[in-house]
Formats: C-alpha cells, sequence, structure tokens
C-alpha cells in the first residue's frame, strides 16, 4: 500500500531527528513503548478504560445490575 523503502525511512528518520534532537529520541521510543503496553493490556484485560486498579474487577457478577452513568 504505502511501499516504504529504505531511503524513504531513512529520509525520515533524518526529519525526525532534526525536529526532535538526537536527545530527546530515547524518551520519544519509552513513551511509545508504554502507549504499546498500554494498548495492548487494556485489550487482553477486556476494560475500557484499562485502568490499573487493584481489587478491582472488570467483569460483574450478574446479580449485580451495573450502575447508570453520572453526569458531570
Amino acid at each position: 500500500m504505502f511501499g516504504l523503502g529504505m531511503q524513504e525511512l531513512l529520509i525520515i528518520l533524518v526529519i525526525v531527528l532534526i525536529v526532535f534532537g538526537v536527545g530527546k529520541l530515547p524518551e520519544i521510543g519509552e513513551g511509545l513503548g508504554k502507549a504499546i503496553r498500554g494498548f495492548k493490556k487494556g485489550v487482553s484485560d477486556g476494560s475500557p478504560d484499562g485502568s490499573d486498579e487493584p481489587g478491582r474487577s472488570s467483569r460483574r457478577s450478574n446479580d449485580a445490575p451495573p450502575k447508570p452513568p453520572q453526569a458531570s
């Protein structure tokens, strides 16, 4: 579809280096890695918000009706 070759990837890398600088690249990579891990964890947990609250299950029992959303 896009057909990115080696030349295109090198041009993109040079542009990223110019815009962000060499010092920011590790921070950007770390943030991207955390975002991907959070997304994968949220998808595998089945929770829509991906919250990491301990003791809180994303599945509810059948005998308790779900709480209605609160208006802000």
